[in-house]
């Protein structure tokens, strides 16, 4: 029997399964008769060549991640300014710095506490850096209320200084993250409490809560911890040697 090269066989399965979705004149191609053999042709070469499918998946994949990167790439331009300037977020590091990570972590996200490190190491070891973070508490009503308290933390300090010492007491903290032990976490810092108490459930709180909820939204965020990193949205905890990776591509 004549081995049929899978080049032709790949050609003749896209348009057997493409004829169906085809115009009337289109469909014609292919009578009943050609299109069972045809279909035999390809059920005993994909049986004896399973390997061609991981090659179509892989192709796949990778469309698929392009396209997305692509879709990211465009959502972070149309939103340029509230994901990298807006005057609702917490700016640590270089103010201005050559590269801005944001990140959108939740308080009760086991993954944002493992990556807290990674955050710290990059804004300690890089000058250079305009590390941004932003609440997107999709964990549960503890989450809502501990970044209620966080960004009443954040009115009180314009520099970040003493809102990264309660970020890390919080993030770090054992337990689940609630209006308690978010509260604990800013009395322990030195905060001013009857302000916190005050400013938690002030417009301030609501516009930054519900600008970062659609910011996440409109670029296709739907996973803590994130980070937007120059143009690239990046899911996960990816470890710090990936993030200087994208840090170090953004500068190019």
């Amino acid at each position: 029997m004549t081995s049929i090269p899978r080049a032709a066989i790949l050609i003749a399965a896209t348009l057997f399964l493409a004829s169906p979705a085809a115009t009337p004149a289109q469909a014609q191609t292919f009578s009943a008769d050609q299109r069972e053999e045809i279909g035999n042709i390809i059920k005993d070469y994909l049986l004896a060549h399973p390997e061609v499918m991981q090659d179509v998946m892989t192709e796949l994949d990778k469309r698929q991640q392009a396209a997305e990167a692509a879709k990211h790439r465009t959502a972070v331009a149309e939103n340029k300014a509230a994901l990298f300037s807006s005057p609702h977020q917490v700016v640590l590091g270089n103010p201005q710095g050559n590269v801005t990570m944001v990140e959108f972590f939740d308080y009760n996200c086991g993954f944002c506490k493992r990556a807290l490190p990674d955050m710290l190491d990059l804004v300690k070891t890089d000058p250079n850096l305009k590390f941004v973070l932003k609440e997107f508490p999709v964990l549960g009503e503890g989450s809502v209320e501990a970044a209620h308290v966080a960004v009443a933390a954040r009115m009180q300090d314009v520099t970040g200084k003493k809102y990264i010492e309660f970020h890390q007491k919080l993030l770090g903290g054992r337990g689940p993250a609630d209006k308690a032990h978010a509260l604990a976490a800013a009395k322990e810092v030195g905060f001013d409490m009857a302000r916190i108490e005050k400013d938690m459930n002030s417009d301030e709180v609501k516009k930054t809560i519900d600008e970062d909820m659609k910011l996440a939204d409109a670029i296709g965020v739907n996973g803590t911890p994130s980070y937007v990193v120059g143009d690239e949205v990046v899911v996960g905890a990816v470890g710090i040697d990936a993030l200087r990776e994208k840090i170090k591509a953004a500068r190019n």
